[in-house]
């Protein structure tokens, strides 16, 4: 692989999670960088990152997700980076599936390209995915265009998406932007990936708040991105 790729992987307490995290990037994509955003972790997870020599910046505060995901994208625009690869550091996501978007990418002319569970496997009908179909249903009614996994968070950016995460404050990784960004014209595309349950830790997302998640997302794609894509 010839392109200058960096990993962004913004984690919040992830002690129990960051090593195996990094360990598979290492092993399944040697030629990916990699910078940690530690998100103003209260555990052990940037101490461990500085003892193993890890590439991390910290935090002083949790700025959210949006906020560490911009910080490594303005490392990545700073550092001359062709692609910026969004990566979790529960290790759900999978470093094995990054050649493929990579590839995927390229031949395609890809300006974003999500690694998708449902690209080319049927997504299932379970309350789990109500929300996924809402809002699959959502940028389908705005753009024209569907999206089968629009809630994955591995998202691999290329050259032009890098300064407008880095420098737009309302451009965060999260699927109502997707939609903003395919509405102005750019061309995103889905390339299966396999992904694991999270095995150590817990997710910040609890049952209420994926409701109002889900939610605030369909509310964001419907209307309030009009106002955004006047700008």
């Amino acid at each position: 692989m010839q392109s200058k790729i960096l990993a962004i992987i913004p984690a919040y307490n992830e002690q129990e999670n960051i090593v195996s995290t990094i360990e598979d990037l290492r092993k399944n994509a040697p030629w990916v960088d990699y910078v940690i955003v530690n998100d103003g972790s209260k555990d052990r997870t940037e101490a461990i990152c500085r003892e193993r020599g890890y590439n991390i910046i910290s935090l002083p505060a949790n700025l959210g997700l949006a906020g560490a995901f911009q910080t490594g994208m303005k490392y990545a625009l700073r550092h001359h980076y062709e692609y910026a690869l969004q990566f979790d550091a529960d290790g759900q996501h999978s470093a094995a599936f990054i050649g493929d978007m990579l590839e995927a990418a390229q031949r395609h002319d890809w300006e974003v390209v999500i690694g998708s569970r449902f690209a080319a496997t049927k997504k299932p009908l379970s309350p789990r995915m109500a929300g996924s179909r809402l809002i699959t249903a959502m940028i389908r009614l705005t753009t024209g265009k569907k999206i089968q996994d629009p809630t994955s968070g591995m998202r691999l950016f290329g050259k032009r998406m890098i300064p407008i995460f880095a420098e737009e404050l309302d451009y965060g990784p999260e699927p109502d932007t997707i939609s903003l960004l395919m509405r102005k014209g750019v061309r995103v595309g889905e390339v299966q990936v396999e992904m694991r349950e999270r095995v150590a830790g817990e997710s910040y997302l609890n049952f209420t708040k994926s409701v109002s998640y889900m939610l605030r997302t369909s509310i964001s794609i419907l209307l309030v991105q009009w106002f955004r894509g006047r700008r």
